[in-house]
């Protein structure tokens, strides 16, 4: 990465770690469906003045189909989840959760995309669960007024990503990125009109809410989409990853000092097995097993340096 991208990836990070602080705030006021068809819809108006043109118009008609459902399954769904899930979790709590996505990313496609799964990635995958079972074991309460629901919404979420990302990789890759980001954010504008208006409050909403909105929709929605495939483009799809890893830290920085959000150490312990489990299952740390057999220095007659079995960081 250059110093402007690493720049830019702080930045995404800090923007979609406080996207789960504009959701703290906005939804009890909103509700998650409303609150997400102000996301959409917003996002959608300031994203659509990439498609002005012939070619672009086109291609978001002739693929509408496969736009609309990566809508509902990359924005729709999981946004909602998320938003519901933070009524009763913390936003910290929440984006560590949802970090697990690319666990569901590489289950999903060796079950149903047949994506291979490396051995290694297994102990990643168990990792990352473990993880999430100590971050949230105590808390698995089902019952009237416990967290349990709220707890799976946020797993439902990541599980609605897995999804959307095998599926846009498998059948939408030729599209260009802006297609991709600006029609499936109309797309789901549409999809959240109806069931949005129909669950609009009743109660007017506070200055407070709707700046917290309208935060959500222009910088974590459409800034973030913007810096976001821009990195891919700059950077690369591997190194653009790398902020599955950032934005929980971003998100319990910002809720510690923000909204007074406490730091356990049950968190912080979950985040850091549950992070090491996706770093492995994800392939940036890996351990390749080398050959024992030693190759010697012609000048030194020392072992090669890549003997043995080490860990490769990507």
């Amino acid at each position: 990465m250059s110093p402007a991208d690493s720049l830019r990836l702080i930045l995404l990070s800090t923007l979609w770690g406080m996207s789960f602080i504009f959701m703290r705030v906005a939804v009890p006021e909103f509700g998650p469906v409303p609150l997400i068809l102000v996301r959409m819809g917003i996002g959608s108006l300031l994203l659509l003045p990439l498609l002005f043109s012939l070619r672009y118009l086109k291609l978001v008609w002739e693929n509408k189909g496969g736009l609309l459902l990566l809508g509902l399954v990359n924005h729709v769904l999981p946004f909602s989840l998320l938003a519901l899930a933070t009524v009763r979790l913390e936003a910290g709590f929440t984006s560590l959760i949802n970090a697990t996505t690319p666990i569901f990313t590489a289950l999903l496609g060796a079950l149903f995309f047949t994506t291979p799964v490396q051995r290694q990635q297994y102990l990643g995958l168990a990792l990352a669960f473990f993880g999430v079972y100590v971050l949230s074991a105590n808390r698995l309460d089902f019952a009237l007024g416990g967290d349990g629901w709220f707890i799976l919404a946020a797993v439902g979420a990541t599980f609605c990503y897995g999804v959307a990302t095998n599926y846009s990789k498998t059948y939408l890759s030729h599209l260009p990125v802006r297609v991709l980001a600006a029609g499936s954010t109309a797309m789901s504008a549409l999809i959240l009109l109806i069931p949005g208006l129909w669950l609009w409050p009743t109660e007017p909403i506070s200055g407070l809410a709707w700046a917290n909105g309208l935060g959500l929709a222009a910088f974590s929605t459409t800034l973030a989409f913007l810096l976001y495939f821009g990195l891919i483009s700059s950077a690369g799809a591997t190194a653009t990853s790398t902020v599955t890893f950032l934005v929980p830290v971003s998100a319990l920085l910002w809720g510690y000092l923000l909204l007074g959000e406490r730091l356990s150490l049950q968190v912080l312990a979950g985040m850091a097995i549950t992070l090491a489990g996706t770093a492995i299952a994800t392939g940036m740390v890996r351990w390749r097993r080398r050959s024992m057999a030693c190759t010697s220095s012609p000048q030194h007659g020392a072992p090669h340096p890549d003997s043995g079995e080490k860990i490769e960081r990507g």
